[in-house]
């Protein structure tokens, strides 16, 4: 498929062919909802956690004897049934990390991208480059790309101008190809490549290196 290459004012930049296996490809649902739910378990802290029987700091001390008193039978006031007592079955430290097979991540990524481009929400600029590092500016040049609103753009990561002053924008990311993932690409409105982004995610899908970079951890 091809679309339109504009420069940072949107002018016709020329044309570029992108890949139909990576932004051509179904749009599947139900493998974006999956990986997309992965991706948010593993961002869970799981750090709650109650103190148990073992954990309390009481007596261990019989309360009073086993019979002829009338009461329950108890054995020590760090009981679950005591005020200030263990918790019983309360939750623990614990990840809630998974990561789903390779395959299934690369598809709802391909899902992802193809999605911006079905819906016509993904730019394609011939290339990124600010005069200076300032946020006004490329709020600027967001305004005139028609992509305001919230974005995720995707550049190398060695253009540190783009990165540093996109850094006060709450709306929108900057993100190196390898960095690309599918809960920002779905959480952002649009999406902004350079035609060299675009090289290096297609050359991320085919597994093979894009001018000298290391293949991305998908």
């Amino acid at each position: 498929m091809k679309a339109t290459v504009y420069n940072l004012n949107r002018e016709n930049a020329g044309e570029i062919e992108l890949s139909d296996d990576v932004f051509g490809a179904e749009v599947n649902e139900d493998l974006l909802y999956e990986v997309l739910k992965a991706q948010l378990a593993s961002k869970r802290q799981g750090t709650s956690s109650v103190k148990n029987r073992a954990a309390r700091t009481a007596s261990s001390r019989k309360i009073y004897r086993q019979k002829g008193t009338g009461n329950a039978r108890h054995g020590a006031v760090s009981a679950p049934t005591f005020r200030k007592g263990g918790v019983a079955h309360g939750p623990k430290s614990r990840s809630y990390a998974y990561r789903p097979p390779r395959k299934m991540r690369l598809g709802a990524l391909k899902s992802a991208l193809s999605l911006k481009a079905k819906e016509g929400r993904l730019t394609v600029v011939d290339a990124f480059e600010l005069e200076a590092i300032k946020t006004k500016a490329l709020a600027q040049v967001f305004g005139k790309l028609e992509v305001g609103t919230s974005a995720v753009v995707v550049d190398a990561s060695t253009n540190e101008k783009l990165r540093l002053s996109a850094r006060n924008l709450p709306t929108h990311l900057v993100l190196p190809p390898e960095g690309v993932n599918l809960y920002d690409l779905l959480r952002h409105e649009h999406l902004v490549l350079t035609k060299a982004a675009v090289e290096a995610l297609e050359a991320r899908f085919s597994g093979k290196k894009a001018n000298g970079a290391a293949k991305g951890d998908e």
